[in-house]
């Protein structure tokens, strides 16, 4: 097959490459080329998406397209440019109106009302995730055959945002000092998330089968406990972990998710309930495959050694002790 990676160059548009690569593909990766390299025997094509389709793709013929723009206009124009191949459009669990419903599927719950300009406030998840559904929507309209693919947190080696790396990191802090790891209550809360790599085979495979519709790409909901269990699996780490209530940790300008003195994938108040309990059985019928993730984090922890300026949100480890010691004060 032929197939054209919009992006290519970073994260999760990479995986994607290597793996079809991998797969025996001709692949092409049209970006700008300034955010990262191809993998090596992927050509790129040069393309700043705000202007016209570039010559060299003019008129190309492609089995398969992948796109993860969050852009209408550039989802417009290169539906128009390569309507007759087989499209996947990743997208995000961000385009749902309803995260009060636990178990929702992709046929149960409501979207946002498509947002179809190129709104630069896109950071904001309700914006950001409207914008999504118009990009989805133009793929569907427009193309030969769509797939859409709505992803939550994505995480893995290569992940620019540094909340998954926060935990195998800290962990294997805690290896190495013997001190406790500080774990946000309440520690059953659902997660849901999605290796890199899992999600970009089964991408390319999806399209090899000329899979169409919509899925969610998460996995099944699992007790932020257990995902820890993992980390701690893969980081070779067994430390004592110390449950905090949220008011506590309020008090303390600890704050939720990302960012500076937070604690990532503790959701808090930011979000309801059902935004990481989606019911994912018709994604894992189709094909999606969810690898331990205590293999994940040993991984990441691999790449973190391998990348010194690899982002990493959150608490630093002083931080975070100090929190603790005015806690069991």
């Amino acid at each position: 097959m032929r197939i054209l990676v919009l992006g290519g160059t970073v994260f999760l548009s990479r995986a994607v490459a290597e793996a079809a690569l991998a797969h025996g593909h001709d692949v092409t990766c049209a970006a700008r080329g300034v955010s990262g390299r191809v993998p090596d025997g992927v050509s790129l094509v040069r393309w700043d998406r705000a202007e016209a389709v570039p010559s060299e793709l003019v008129g190309a013929q492609f089995d398969a397209v992948v796109d993860v723009s969050r852009i209408p206009s550039h989802v417009r124009e290169a539906v128009a440019a390569f309507r007759d191949a087989h499209w996947t459009f990743v997208s995000t669990i961000n385009v749902y109106a309803d995260t009060a419903t636990l178990g929702g599927t992709p046929a149960t719950l409501a979207l946002l009302d498509p947002i179809e300009t190129d709104d630069d406030s896109g950071s904001d998840p309700d914006v950001y995730g409207a914008m999504k559904v118009a990009c989805e929507n133009t793929v569907r309209s427009g193309t030969a055959a769509a797939l859409v693919i709505r992803p939550g947190l994505i995480v893995g080696p290569g992940d620019p945002s540094g909340r998954f790396a926060y935990w195998p990191a800290r962990f294997a802090e805690a290896a190495r000092d013997g001190l406790p790891v500080l774990v946000p209550e309440p520690v059953d809360d659902p997660v849901q998330l999605v290796d890199v790599r899992d999600l970009a085979e089964w991408i390319v495979t999806a399209a090899e089968q000329g899979t169409t519709g919509d899925f969610d790409a998460v996995c099944p909901p699992m007790p932020r406990s257990e995902l820890l269990a993992q980390v701690a699996v893969g980081a070779g780490a067994d430390p004592e972990l110390v449950a905090v209530a949220p008011e506590v940790l309020a008090e303390h300008e600890v704050v939720p998710w990302s960012g500076p003195r937070s604690i990532p994938f503790w959701a808090a108040d930011l979000v309801d309930a059902g935004f990481m309990a989606h019911d994912v059985t018709s994604s894992l019928e189709a094909g999606l495959q969810i690898r331990p993730f205590a293999e994940t984090a040993r991984d990441t922890l691999v790449w973190l050694s391998a990348t010194p300026d690899a982002k990493v949100t959150g608490l630093t480890r002083e931080e975070e002790q100090e929190v603790l010691a005015a806690v069991r004060h």
